[in-house]
């Protein structure tokens, strides 16, 4: 009994219906992606340093953790909320490994060997998260993994000797290799497009590997995935770890560029945050995780200016981001990519319903 074979753009020989040659075809199915890459490949040309990396930078690395969690729930259907704090275990690590401002505390190895054990700690922690909860479905594994991610947060709040409380840690160097200082805003806005182009890369590629498709068989019916020989459980663990290194990976990240790294930076509000971003972006399609960022960080970033100029209460911008998430829902459940890909399918029914 063959596995059905079902990508990101639906099921494999669907597009053989569309008119237009393979190019013109790829081209209409990754159109957001495209559009995407060629802006944030040309951003450095027209914006600041500010722009560059604390709105587009900081964007990117939420999205590298968001796309974990799309790759879980899109791909597996299996929501975990432990994403963050995967993401806060491989900040810490290369803090506590690496260099910081407290010599007390951290080990000052270099960054080419901190980095790397702090990924596979990282990985090792995702992994064991994916065995605990890939037994259970629907609310159990929620809870879980929340229950996981408290635990967490109230471990690096109450340790001083590892974790230094609820000060964490500060200074923490980006690395210089190759001759370039990577904390400079043009080098660290590279880098971290780099690493979310990888990302998405890789999410693409497993997701139409034997393993990707085998483990979306694991989400449409484990029954009878388990019936036919394949090892559900293992399917889902497997999918915690992949999962856990793209997380380790935006961690890492994430503490180069804010310089600092504490229990809030992995708590139960970055936590949700992190939901809403993927829900927001839509689970469909791994874009989706960096639009939902992109949309997540502009209100975040202007909203509060944006309320004070108005004459309103700039603490309310919580508010303003609470209403986007519930208008996107409530018109898209399946996020901004599902309207761009209703928008462009409507305009290609009307293309070939009025001819060449």
């Amino acid at each position: 009994m063959a596995l059905a074979q079902i990508t990101d753009s639906g099921p494999i020989g669907a597009e053989t219906t569309q008119r237009g040659g393979p190019l013109s075809r790829w081209a209409s199915q990754h159109a957001a992606t495209l559009i995407l890459g060629v802006l944030l490949l040309l951003l450095p040309t027209v914006t600041g340093d500010f722009i560059l990396v604390q709105v587009a930078g900081w964007a990117m690395i939420l999205g590298i953790i968001a796309l974990s969690l799309m790759f879980l729930a899109g791909y597996g259907g299996m929501v975990s909320l432990a994403q963050m704090t995967v993401a806060g275990v491989s900040g810490y690590m290369i803090t506590v490994l690496g260099a910081s401002s407290l010599p007390t505390i951290s080990l000052f190895w270099p960054w080419w060997v901190a980095a790397p054990l702090a990924i596979v700690i990282a990985v090792a922690f995702g992994t064991l998260t994916g065995a605990l909860s890939s037994r259970t479905e629907g609310i159990y594994t929620i809870m879980i993994t929340l229950a996981i991610a408290a635990a967490f947060f109230y471990l690096t709040l109450q340790n001083w000797p590892i974790f230094n409380g609820f000060a964490g840690f500060t200074t923490i160097p980006a690395p210089v290799a190759f001759g370039i200082n990577w904390k400079h805003p043009l080098p660290l806005y590279y880098l971290i497009l780099f690493f979310a182009a990888l990302s998405y890369v890789a999410v693409v590629y497993v997701s139409r590997a034997p393993f990707g498709l085998a483990l979306q068989g694991v989400r449409d019916n484990p029954r009878r995935m388990e019936a036919i020989g394949y090892n559900v459980t293992a399917h889902r663990v497997a999918a915690y770890a992949f999962a856990a290194l793209l997380a380790a990976v935006g961690g890492i990240l994430m503490v180069w560029l804010n310089n600092q790294i504490s229990p809030g930076s992995a708590g139960i509000e970055a936590t949700i945050d992190l939901l809403v971003i993927a829900v927001v972006g839509g689970l469909g399609h791994p874009i989706g995780a960096f639009v939902g960022a992109i949309i997540y960080v502009i209100l975040r970033t202007f909203a509060l200016d944006a309320l004070v100029a108005v004459g309103l209460d700039g603490r309310r911008f919580q508010t303003i981001i609470g209403l986007g998430f519930l208008v996107i829902v409530l018109f898209s459940p399946d996020g901004v990519i599902g309207l761009w890909r209703r928008w462009t399918a409507r305009a290609r029914s009307a293309q070939e319903r009025n001819g060449p």
